[in-house]
């Protein structure tokens, strides 16, 4: 979703994640997308029919309600590299965990510290290791990340959401009963995805934007030619 008219701050937040994409790829300094995405659980009421000669598999519509659970997703487009980590929520405590496990990942061991794109959600806040962890284990962390946020209606800005699509598409397109085998199953197809390690380029520029999207720039108010 785009703002329907002209927005400083969305203009500000875009540009800082597209000069983000820009940048060259750097192992000491790995870009990160991270986003998360819920998943209902689901049980079959009755068994399927597999299918036989003539007849395709059949699925009764009638499921069984098990709750739901949470998918973070870590995702390193110059390395061609992501992880899933399955939780019953998304706390702050949750966010921090991911964040720990992030940039403990022995991906990034050499990582001087990670720039991490996500939404600004009000649980994605440094405050939060502080929440979740003693004040030295918070630092540790917090020294690690850098955090660049996606604007507010911005959510098409951030990498991550497309590596969800793919996920949804591939892995999440029919009844999972619970969250063990939910994790078993985006585990699978996260180790599947990275061992082709393709890595993903983001072409939409900077100036691409103030060249297509000029309706969202406010008309500035100071004169700069002089």
């Amino acid at each position: 979703m785009i703002p329907p008219g002209r927005d400083a701050s969305f203009v500000a937040a875009m540009e800082v994640v597209l000069d983000t994409y820009a940048e060259p790829a750097d192992r000491r300094v790995p870009l990160v997308c991270f986003d998360e995405s819920g998943k209902a659980l689901q049980a079959h009421a009755r068994a399927p029919r597999p299918a036989q000669p003539g007849q395709p598999a059949r699925e009764d519509p009638e499921y069984v309600r098990h709750g739901s659970a949470n998918l973070f997703l870590s995702y390193a487009p110059h390395l061609g590299w992501r992880q899933v980590t399955v939780t019953a929520q998304r706390t702050a405590v949750d966010w921090a965990l991911a964040m720990r496990d992030l940039v403990d990942t022995p991906q990034f061991a050499d990582a001087a510290r990670i720039i991490v794109v996500l939404d600004n959600l009000n649980t994605h806040r440094l405050s939060s290791l502080y929440t979740a962890f003693p004040a030295p284990e918070a630092r540790r962390i917090a020294r690690k990340l850098e955090l660049r946020f996606t604007p507010k209606h911005g959510s098409w800005l951030n990498m991550a959401e497309l590596e969800l699509a793919v996920l949804g598409r591939q892995c999440l397109d029919r009844r999972i009963p619970d969250q063990a085998t939910l994790a078993t199953e985006v585990a699978a197809w996260a180790d599947a995805r990275n061992a082709v390690a393709a890595p993903a380029q983001w072409t939409f520029t900077t100036e691409d934007a103030r060249t297509r999207l000029t309706h969202l720039y406010p008309i500035p108010v100071c004169d700069t030619s002089m």
